[in-house]
């Protein structure tokens, strides 16, 4: 089989990296910037050939590759550990700016806001992690914290941890999330316990617990938009 020409043969603006000088990194497909990423392909395919074998692999989902662990991705020829991490760790620092410019909102007003909020943080993950937002009482942001992580179908909630916090920091309001992998937005009995026991513990205290919002993929589910709480 003939060998594909790499990268360096192409025309200038074809080439990747010169295409990023020259013409900025918003006109490079997503193949593009991961070839960027990895350098090099495999002695059949060239770089963005690779990259785009990767990503049709992950339906061109760019969400659906952030799942990827580095020993799934060193499944493809030409893709190392140096490779494999490289990926993980852009992607990786993509969610976290997602994370900083949903933070940067000033006000939780709606579930729909809080949802979009979560979303960056744990919409994409492959196991459920339970987070939880802190407000004061013009329901500002004052605190966001990580309570419990799980595996694929559940996932504990500390009540005296986020109530600890929750006097710490002052808080007025509280709104928890987790995130269901399955993709299905739905409820489980265990989902309606652990928010039933959060609600009776914060009114104790003067402090309300304004949502629990199930984040799955795209879409959500609200406690308080459905009269739960």
């Amino acid at each position: 089989m003939k060998q594909t020409a790499g990268i360096k043969s192409w025309a200038i603006d074809d080439r990747p990296r010169e295409k990023l000088l020259h013409k900025g990194s918003a006109a490079l497909s997503d193949a593009e910037l991961i070839a960027i990423l990895i350098g090099s392909g495999n002695n059949k395919q060239s770089a963005v050939e690779l990259s785009r074998e990767i990503l049709s692999k992950y339906n061109n989902n760019l969400n659906n590759l952030g799942k990827q662990s580095p020993e799934e991705l060193m499944k493809f020829k030409g893709i190392g550990e140096a490779k494999a991490i490289s990926i993980v760790a852009a992607l990786e620092l993509g969610r976290r700016r997602k994370i900083s410019e949903a933070l940067s909102r000033p006000k939780i007003s709606c579930s729909k806001d809080a949802f979009e909020l979560f979303q960056s943080i744990i919409a994409d993950l492959p196991h459920e992690e339970f987070w939880v937002l802190l407000l004061n009482r013009a329901n500002n942001v004052i605190d966001y914290f990580k309570t419990s992580q799980g595996g694929t179908s559940g996932t504990v909630m500390d009540v005296k941890i986020i109530m600890k916090k929750a006097l710490e920091k002052l808080a007025h309001g509280i709104i928890i999330a987790h995130n269901h992998p399955s993709g299905n937005n739905n409820p489980s009995e265990s989902d309606k316990n652990i928010t039933q026991k959060l609600n009776n513990a914060t009114k104790f205290f003067d402090i309300q617990l304004l949502d629990h919002i199930i984040v799955a993929d795209k879409q959500y589910f609200s406690f308080a938009d459905e009269g739960l709480l």
